[in-house]
């Protein structure tokens, strides 16, 4: 069989319209949630009584709460019903939730944007199993790495430029109408992709969708359970969320302290971070010769461990002031900048595998609940990133470079892990 760049398959309609829903999704998720943060933090001045700070670990805690009680329950439905018409209802009900925060956006109901918030982590819980699930059912097993690699690259794309949009528009005059505005229109777009994505005609009537919250949700873990190879995929997965959550919540501090940045410096951490992810995960293609082995897995660990505790190194004593220009062109700034692409290069090159694992050694009647699992078990990991952040930084009170090297350290008993984990796999599938 000839072997093809993934790229082809952004030109074709088994693939496109699904990659550009979920981008839109993507995009609208991360522009809303930090619009709105920024609005609360900037203008709203606290809620009902409450601090800054307290609104917005409330609204951290309404958008990740939906994914502990209705992941089961989007699990079962995703392997019950056709995916394009989940998908395309999905979208729908974004429209609907954005028809809302728009109105609340124009007039300052600002507790009423908490509501929806949860509303928008419910409607990412529901399309969270359709998304990976999907690809198995669409693309040749020799497309799944490319596959993957392309759904990767545009998920972390389009949090990075709904950050910065959400960024750019609270600097407007009228950011709270601008953001309705633009909440809105993306949700309208991200529908009208998915009315394109074709039929993928697997309905398994078989599986019973019970409406039981936290329930079915514990009961996705007993489905994981079932194959313990991809167990451990899920497992080194959500530990990269732990640690990508890590590094990403610490970034603003990181560089207003240890590099006296201005805001721009932030963006430029995100971006090359980003960037980083995005590069590693197109080259898994390359590397695998489009097949599924987790051969890349332990290089791109050993890679967070080494470079992480570069970045610990690269850290100036003492920082002069800087901006994104600054950490461009100054040698002792190049090598942290140097050290978070590589950082995400490895990022990329650890997850993107283990994701085309999981779906190839899942059945079809299973493999949703199973990603719903992994959806819940990522969750799960990226609060206690948080916790392990506030105990480190906050109770021990060690330095955030610090904090970096002892995710370095303990991200080396995960590349010890996955060196196992790749024995214990089957062997690369030719296709």
């Amino acid at each position: 069989m000839p072997v093809h760049s993934q790229f082809r398959l952004l030109g074709q309609r088994r693939f496109l319209p699904f990659y550009l829903t979920q981008f839109s999704g993507a995009f609208n998720d991360n522009l809303y949630k930090n619009a709105l943060l920024l609005l609360i933090t900037y203008q709203a001045g606290g809620l009902m009584g409450l601090s800054v700070n307290v609104v917005v670990n409330i609204a951290a805690f309404l958008f990740i709460l939906p994914f502990f009680l209705f992941s089961g329950i989007a699990g079962q439905m995703a392997d019950r019903y056709e995916k394009a018409w989940i998908i395309r209802r999905v979208k729908a009900a974004e429209i609907g939730i954005m028809s809302l925060a728009a109105l609340a956006l124009w007039f300052g109901w600002y507790e009423l944007l908490l509501v929806l918030l949860f509303l928008m982590g419910a409607q990412s819980t529901f399309f969270g199993p359709v998304k990976y699930s999907i690809l198995p059912r669409v693309l040749a097993n020799d497309e799944l790495v490319g596959g993957n690699g392309l759904v990767s690259m545009g998920t972390f794309v389009a949090i990075l430029l709904g950050t910065i949009a959400a960024g750019v528009i609270a600097g407007a005059e009228q950011a709270a109408r601008i953001t309705a505005v633009a909440v809105l229109v993306m949700a309208v777009l991200g529908y009208l992709a998915a009315r394109k994505v074709p039929d993928t005609r697997d309905e398994a009537p078989e599986v019973m969708v019970r409406f039981r919250p936290l329930l079915e949700t514990w009961r996705l873990m007993a489905v994981a359970r079932e194959r313990p190879k991809v167990l451990g995929a899920i497992l080194a997965i959500s530990w990269f969320w732990f640690l990508g959550a890590a590094y990403l919540t610490q970034f603003p501090n990181f560089a207003k302290t240890w590099l006296a940045g201005d805001e721009t410096v932030v963006t430029l951490l995100l971006a090359m971070f980003i960037v980083g992810i995005s590069a590693g995960s197109m080259l898994c293609e390359r590397l695998t010769k489009h097949r599924i082995t987790l051969a890349p897995v332990p290089w791109g660990a050993l890679g967070l461990t080494l470079l992480g505790i570069d970045l610990f190194f690269a850290v100036p004593a003492n920082p002069e002031p800087s901006t994104w220009l600054s950490l461009m062109t100054e040698p002792v700034y190049i090598r942290v900048l140097l050290d978070l692409v590589g950082i995400g290069i490895c990022g990329g090159l650890f997850i993107v595998p283990l994701y085309a694992f999981i779906q190839y050694e899942t059945p079809d009647h299973k493999r949703a609940r199973i990603i719903a699992a992994l959806n819940v078990i990522n969750s799960l990991f990226m609060v206690a990133s948080a916790i392990a952040g506030i105990l480190v930084l906050g109770v021990f009170g060690l330095g955030i470079p610090t904090f970096f090297l002892i995710l370095s350290l303990v991200n080396a008993l995960v590349w010890v892990s996955v060196l196992g984990l790749r024995r214990r796999a089957a062997q690369p599938v030719d296709n």
